[in-house]
């Protein structure tokens, strides 16, 4: 990932991807889980008023298109009814053999008889068919003697005697001088008197359906529309209390949460306290006595005293290094009085005790940051050199810390062997150690990057708006 012949680190705004490994997303910026209040009152009933709205949408739909089907089904019926009636009173009383034989004087005939008996608001269209699929008769006269193919429910009622009745369609070529939209069309046979059979057909007009399908709907609507409101009013004093309930137990679990936390924060204090007071004040005075019986031996001439002395005073510093860094990690609260700055000097000289050479860089306003960017921040750092200390060490290493537009960005990256980006699903599931800062990262609505690969060492990237982790983790 980087040239290792380089001592110094890469700047913030020069990608991995640029100098090898890419950047993965490891810890996507999300707003704060602390933060993510529950639905109001207000919200949730505004949604279950546009989820009644929908359902009334919904049953309006349905209701619209039984009613057309009801009505279609009653007009097809009535329809049949009348054609039967017509075909019995009017229309088989007055075939004869001529116009069985399309005599045009019986043709006029027939027709005197259609236009006066049977044509009218009820009635639009009347053909007579022959069972060859020529037309005998027609009101219109130029289908007279014409030929069409019989259609599959024409020959089913010529095969088996019934009247059919459906919704006709007006594109097929026998009704290419109708016009409209829809009509209902009635066929069923008749006989001539030599008994030849014919086919009758009627086509009456569509409005009546769609004035029947309007009234159905209307009824059904108005039935349905009724029924949600009743549903909704002896629902909506349940739905109430159960959100009166349900905010009541949000509160109470937010009091046992935070009751929770002063506990623990309370029990982090008094151990951090315990071993500031005790075993690091300890260990300072042994420095400085080491230190003081390194001065002596020296002024007695016993170097080699002294030299052991002094290692055993930088030993003892060492711990203290160490503790100091555990009291943090401990009581982060405490991270604001040391500061950021001494507290991630103190993470580097740590780790430097673990063969690791590191390079601290930090901004001259990091310590201005809020204490939970603060905290976030160190954690990460701790987190990533810990990684480096036991994956990659010995090595060089560096931390920098900087702003960028409204952003904090850490970065801590080393010289070490790296490994297979690839892996970065088993980073996410606690490979390295880096779960807790996925976590944290993720919590506090910050985004956390890795760039690595076989032989090119590793960097973590942290990016993360000022004071996005406010109360996001404590």
């Amino acid at each position: 990932m980087e040239d290792l012949t380089s001592p110094a680190p890469p700047a913030i705004e020069e990608t991995a991807g640029d100098r090898g490994a890419p950047w993965q997303t490891i810890a996507a910026a999300e707003p704060p889980t602390a933060h993510r209040r529950q639905p109001s009152v207000k919200t949730v009933i505004v949604r279950l008023s546009a989820g009644f709205v929908a359902v009334l949408v919904v049953v309006a739909v349905l209701g619209a298109l039984a009613a057309q089907w009801l009505a279609e089904r009653e007009a097809v019926n009535d329809a049949a009814n009348v054609t039967d009636v017509l075909a019995e009173a009017v229309v088989q009383p007055s075939l004869t053999t001529g116009l069985a034989d399309g005599d045009a004087d019986a043709v006029a005939e027939f027709d005197r008889t259609v236009r006066d008996r049977i044509l009218g608001e009820d009635v639009v269209r009347v053909k007579l068919w022959s069972p060859d699929g020529v037309v005998l008769y027609a009101d219109e006269p130029q289908l007279i003697g014409r030929t069409f193919v019989l259609d599959g429910a024409q020959q089913e009622a010529l095969a088996e005697p019934q009247t059919r009745a459906a919704i006709s369609d007006l594109s097929e070529e026998e009704n290419e001088f109708e016009s409209g939209s829809r009509l209902l069309e009635v066929y069923r046979p008749v006989w001539a008197p030599d008994g030849r059979e014919l086919l009758f057909e009627v086509y009456l007009p569509y409005e009546p359906v769609a004035a029947r399908s309007g009234e159905l709907w209307r009824g059904f609507t108005g039935l349905t529309t009724s029924s949600l409101l009743l549903l909704a009013l002896l629902t909506a004093p349940i739905v109430w209390g159960l959100l009166v309930r349900v905010r009541g137990e949000e509160r109470r679990r937010a009091t046992l949460l935070q009751h929770a936390v002063d506990a623990s924060d309370d029990e982090r204090r008094r151990i951090a306290g315990t071993l500031h007071d005790g075993p690091v004040q300890e260990l300072v005075a042994s420095s400085f006595a080491a230190e003081s019986g390194a001065d002596a031996a020296e002024r007695r001439g016993d170097r080699q005293a002294a030299d052991e002395l002094r290692g055993v005073a930088a030993s003892v510093r060492g711990n203290i290094r160490v503790l100091r860094s555990l009291l943090v990690d401990i009581y982060p609260p405490g991270l604001a009085a040391a500061g950021l700055a001494q507290a991630v000097n103190d993470l580097a000289a740590t780790a430097r005790t673990r063969g690791v050479d590191v390079t601290v860089e930090l901004g001259d306003d990091i310590d201005s940051l809020s204490a939970d960017d603060q905290r976030l921040i160190h954690r990460v750092a701790q987190e990533a050199l810990r990684n480096v200390a036991k994956h990659a060490a010995p090595c060089d290493a560096w931390i920098r810390v900087e702003t960028d537009g409204p952003d904090v960005v850490l970065e801590v990256g080393d010289d070490g062997p790296g490994f297979d980006q690839t892996d970065a699903g088993g980073v996410q599931s606690g490979h390295l150690g880096v779960r807790v800062i996925a976590d944290l990262a993720e919590q506090a609505g910050a985004e956390l990057s890795l760039a690595t690969a076989p032989g090119q060492g590793t960097r973590w990237r942290l990016r993360l708006p000022r004071g996005a982790a406010d109360g996001a983790a404590t």
